[in-house]
């Protein structure tokens, strides 16, 4: 059972004035009446409106010696929601840190030409799996050719994030890369410092290897052309469309290299299960209009607020709803998961590295995890301090069909 944080703790952690599902409770009438609602948006709205509430049930825990009671409701676990994510990326870096390697790693970021936005909206799917191909074959090829100076299988962690500051659609892959590669014959062999390849021919590769799939996609009739997209329907604008693709400089970003290890994590962090937006970067709800902040990149990262209508925030916001089972981090080359085990034992040996260093993470309840990444006792009561807070009662979920009617949804679909 995935448990929320206690009131008693959530007031303590500074909660933002309004959350994303204040917004949805607010707003999502006047949001139906506008559009059309998939199922699939329907479900991430209700389970970030109910996360953390008696909806979902809970228990209670009641202090051994003063008898305090305090209430934990249960979380929706939904990989949109800002509120889930906490625990669930502190779990992926642990197991993480016993993956990392004594290098240099690089940091690359592969971008979609934003003319594609359209016809991705329609082709969530199919869309982001060519680009998770693309980018794959690119740092493969360049890994295994001799004239890039490795000669080797490269291991690297893809994270796929489709949103910018402003929520507008931004699809773009973040690539970790340890900086060298494993050679055949066991050896590993090292990339430059403060150099892994060149950007312009990474592009022209993730370009050209994009295109060929794009193309293979229309010709089998694979690609859905709706809304926005619908111009493109035609073989005579398809082509028109590829020939401005073809014209265009694609976006590959290569930032320095992290000092350490220990940095990817801190990196990876920032990255793995982030939501489109967090709670924190909400400002105001007011008068059917929401403002949150943003940094400014063409401003030097500058902090900035802009305040859109509650349904035009909430339509920006679902565009990033992703296909269901969607797996949006991905692990190639030696770190892929069907051979990582071997080949990272592989990559120390080249390395001289300690075996230690491959011991798996300590696993973690909630709570146990918590205290080692906060120094938080949540088992320790918090009014009189000497008493534990143990296991009380349960408190029953609400049927969720009985919840949507009561909110005056309708019927659940």
């Amino acid at each position: 059972m995935n448990m929320s944080m206690p009131n008693s703790v959530t007031k303590a952690l500074d909660q933002p004035p309004v959350e994303l599902a204040d917004i949805f409770t607010a707003h999502q009438s006047d949001y139906h009446s506008r559009y059309s609602v998939p199922v699939s948006h329907l479900k991430v709205m209700r389970a970030i409106e109910i996360c953390r509430t008696d909806t979902l049930g809970g228990h209670t825990d009641k202090c051994d010696h003063c008898g305090f009671k305090r209430i934990w409701y249960n979380s929706c676990r939904n990989r949109h929601c800002p509120k889930c994510q906490s625990m669930a990326k502190a779990q992926w870096l642990q197991s993480r840190k016993a993956e990392l390697l004594p290098v240099s790693y690089f940091h690359n970021v592969f971008t979609l030409p934003h003319l594609i936005n359209p016809i991705a909206r329609c082709n969530k799917k199919i869309v982001y799996d060519m680009l998770f191909h693309s980018v794959a074959y690119t740092l493969k090829l360049f890994g295994v050719d001799p004239k890039h100076g490795l000669n080797g299988e490269l291991g690297f962690t893809a994270i796929l994030h489709t949103w910018d500051q402003k929520l507008f659609d931004h699809i773009h892959l973040h690539c970790v890369i340890p900086g060298g590669a494993l050679t055949k014959d066991g050896q590993w062999r090292h990339a430059k410092k403060d150099y892994l390849f060149p950007v312009k021919a990474l592009s022209k590769v993730f370009r050209g290897r994009f295109m060929e799939l794009f193309k293979q996609a229309n010709s089998e009739n694979t690609l859905r052309f709706e809304g926005k997209s619908k111009v493109f329907a035609s073989q005579k604008t398809f082509d028109q469309l590829v020939n401005q693709l073809w014209q265009k400089d694609w976006v590959v970003y290569s930032k320095k290299p992290f000092l350490g290890p220990e940095k990817v994590l801190d990196y990876l962090g920032r990255y793995t299960h982030r939501v489109a937006i967090s709670n924190h970067r909400i400002k105001s709800m007011d008068h059917g209009q929401v403002a949150f902040t943003y940094r400014d990149r063409r401003d030097g990262n500058k902090t900035k607020a802009v305040t859109l209508e509650a349904h035009e925030f909430m339509r920006r916001f679902l565009l990033h709803v992703l296909p269901h089972t969607y797996m949006r981090i991905r692990h190639y080359g030696f770190l892929a998961s069907k051979c990582k085990k071997d080949k990272l034992i592989k990559c120390r040996q080249a390395l001289n590295c300690s075996p230690q260093q491959a011991e798996p993470p300590i696993k973690r309840n909630a709570q146990a995890m918590l205290l080692h990444l906060t120094g938080k006792d949540l088992n320790k009561c918090p009014v009189c301090g000497k008493g534990s807070m143990c296991h009380s009662e349960e408190i029953s979920r609400l049927p969720i069909h009985t919840w949507y009617i009561s909110h005056g949804r309708g019927h659940w679909p």
